[in-house]
């Protein structure tokens, strides 16, 4: 047993006892584990949500013409696939890793405010349910692509009004999680774990949780501005009424580039688990990366206008931002050369959490070049609004925060169902999807170099082929995850498979290995006394 178990207070048998079954024990959920499965298993339900968008979109771009739908249909389904992805897949998905793994990393019993974490969680299901019904709604979904952008906003019908309130109650979510997370990590770590000593996990949520507090309510603000031009005469961006539908943009972005980094910050914080772990070394400059993540979070708020380069910007803001943008490369670099150093010379082994790790850093990396190309002013105005920038934001985005959300399912699942996966179908996840991911959005930059803008239903012959291979790859990519989900997560939530011990994994190191497979329901009632290295627990 492990020397957890020995702390009065804990009992190995704590699935069965204490707490409501059936469907009270998730309706009323107050434990982190039970919330953080609910997160991630709303998350994976909104990902293959807005996957079926994603393959309707590439169905209708398989060859040119109009196959399947209208163009108005076709940028409804280009708004919601991004609205559902950002809001309702990645972001809570991020949340459900958080609720899982932060109090079992820092020795605490349960998040800081249990109820609270509830309410977070089930306002979540109404805001996905209304933004899913615009589409039966007169004139369909909001067709204005996911940043919403005026005029268009000013001009949609009755569907537009139920997705600003959708993106209301999302906010308020988000917010109440990111309290959450910050109160749990500075108050409720075990004795003598102090800050630096934390997991870099826990670093990069609680910069992120900063991060969600400071622009969720911008974002508010924009669509609040955007509902007073619809229904009550105000004119923000309503040129007509001496408003400026730039305004909209500069507050949108000063939102949604601080949000970039919310989506990928976390995954950071996983892979600089998994690395160490599968490498047999401790992470190479912890400081380092903990100085990175907080400096790419300030960063952040300077180089919104990089999305502007063509809105009629003077040459001297068209300057700034661009060296601004170009600065983040720095403590980005600085994680890559640290994931990097960290194997240099480790004992490596490549059980599946490592792969996709590696998996991350490769084509993270990748996407993080071609955004280094994008915050060049004078090229960017040549691709912007192309299927060059579709491009880098999926290599960011998919390859990025989903990849890293693999790697951690992969790594920390055994922990949570007490189950091994299968070795075997975990690599034909990861191959698949890398070989399919990149098969999909590799041609994209061909396409935007050669012109083809985004958001279009139609396009003429010359952009055909690498269209019709994006389409093949987008439907292998999504198969992939069915195929994750029918025979690697199922299997695990059912117990099916090898159990799996208490440290599956030989490098891995922290207060998560501690506790029996799976957690049981009730961990750490008793803070534990930790070692000067604040990983492991002595007495």
């Amino acid at each position: 047993m492990s020397a957890v178990l020995d702390h009065p207070g804990h009992h190995a048998d704590d699935h069965d006892h204490g707490h409501p079954h059936g469907w009270r024990r998730w309706l009323f959920a107050t434990n982190h584990k039970d919330i953080g499965t609910m997160y991630l298993l709303f998350a994976f339900t909104m990902f293959i949500s807005g996957g079926i968008m994603a393959l309707l979109i590439r169905a209708e771009l398989f060859e040119p013409g109009l196959q399947f739908m209208n163009p108005e249909f076709f940028n409804q389904l280009t708004t919601m696939h991004g609205l559902v992805m950002v809001f309702g897949a990645i972001m809570p998905a991020f949340v459900g890793f958080a609720n899982w793994m932060i109090p079992m990393q820092i020795g605490a019993s349960d998040m800081a405010f249990a109820r609270m974490n509830n309410l977070s969680f089930w306002l979540m299901i109404p805001a996905a349910l209304m933004l899913m019904l615009t589409f039966f709604m007169p004139g369909g979904a909001p067709s204005t692509g996911w940043t919403l952008y005026a005029p268009l906003t000013l001009q949609m019908g009755p569907s537009m009004d139920v997705a600003i309130f959708a993106i209301h109650i999302l906010g308020a979510s988000s917010i109440m999680g990111s309290i959450n997370i910050i109160v749990t990590v500075l108050n409720m770590r075990a004795p003598g774990m102090k800050l630096m000593q934390m997991p870099l996990f826990c670093w990069t949520w609680l910069i992120t949780a900063f991060l969600l507090i400071a622009v969720m309510p911008v974002l508010a603000g924009a669509v609040t501005m955007t509902l007073t031009d619809r229904h009550f005469g105000t004119s923000f961006f309503n040129p007509a009424g001496g408003g400026d539908p730039v305004m909209y943009q500069h507050i949108f972005w000063f939102f949604g580039h601080p949000e970039v980094y919310i989506m990928i910050l976390p995954a950071f914080g996983i892979i600089s688990a998994i690395v160490p772990a599968f490498a047999r070394k401790r992470l190479f400059g912890y400081a380092s990366m903990v100085y990175a993540t907080a400096s790419i979070a300030i960063l952040s708020f300077i180089v919104w206008a990089h999305h502007m380069f063509t809105s009629g910007m003077p040459v001297t803001g068209q300057l700034f931002f661009m060296y601004a943008t170009m600065l983040i490369a720095v403590p980005t670099g600085v994680k890559i050369f640290n994931w990097v150093a960290t194997m240099w010379k480790g004992s490596m082994t490549f059980e599946t959490p490592m792969l996709w790790a590696i998996g991350f850093i490769f084509v993270f990396t990748m996407g993080g070049f071609t955004g280094l190309i994008l915050a060049m002013a004078p090229i960017d105005i040549q691709i912007h609004d192309t299927y060059y920038v579709v491009a880098h934001f999926h290599y960011v985005l998919v390859a990025g925060s989903l990849f890293a959300m693999f790697g951690g399912v992969y790594y920390w699942g055994p922990k949570w169902t007490g189950v091994m996966y299968s070795e075997t179908r975990g690599k034909i996840h990861f191959w698949l999807s890398l070989i399919f991911f990149n098969v999909t959005f590799f041609p994209m930059h061909f396409l935007g170099l050669a012109g083809m803008p985004r958001r279009y239903a139609d396009y003429p012959m010359q952009f055909a082929d690498f269209n019709a291979i994006a389409s093949i790859g987008a439907f292998g990519f999504g198969l992939t995850q069915v195929y994750f989900f029918l025979f690697v997560v199922l299997p695990m939530m059912r117990g099916k498979g090898a159990p799996a011990p208490q440290k599956p994994w030989e490098g891995a190191e922290g207060l998560e290995w501690e506790l029996p497979s799976p957690a049981p329901f009730h961990t750490f009632e008793t803070p534990p006394k930790l070692d000067a290295t604040a990983t492991r627990v002595i007495g």
